[in-house]
């Protein structure tokens, strides 16, 4: 798994913590969420290390977004609509295309410096 895909599950994992947390009023759901905070922005961070920040922010706030909002609408009893889901598919396509492009102009780099 990518590091950024990765920073991107935490991300999901501590929405949804903070979701359960009540207001950060229940201590041990509080305590593991404000773990995964820091834990996403420190993967995150070492992400950009390795892709371009553009693709690494954008695949961790929007993968984090479709997956927070699928665990919303699947356990959290959230509304559930075409049009929702079309514009969850919209930005998951978003996603995939950010990281195809960035990919190509990686490589081009490479091959750049390798010349």
């Amino acid at each position: 798994m990518d590091v950024y895909i990765f920073a991107a599950v935490l991300e999901i994992a501590w929405a949804f913590g903070m979701k359960m947390s009540e207001g950060f009023t229940r201590p041990l759901i509080s305590f593991v969420t404000i773990a995964l905070i820091v834990i996403s922005f420190f993967v995150l961070s070492k992400s950009m290390q390795v892709v371009p920040v553009g693709t690494a922010y954008a695949v961790f706030t929007g993968g984090g977004a479709v997956g927070t909002a699928i665990i919303g609408m699947t356990f959290l009893n959230e509304e559930t609509s075409i049009i929702r889901v079309i514009f969850i598919g919209i930005l998951i396509t978003g996603i995939i295309g950010l990281k195809f492009v960035s990919g190509d102009s990686k490589k081009a780099q490479s091959e750049e410096r390798a010349t």
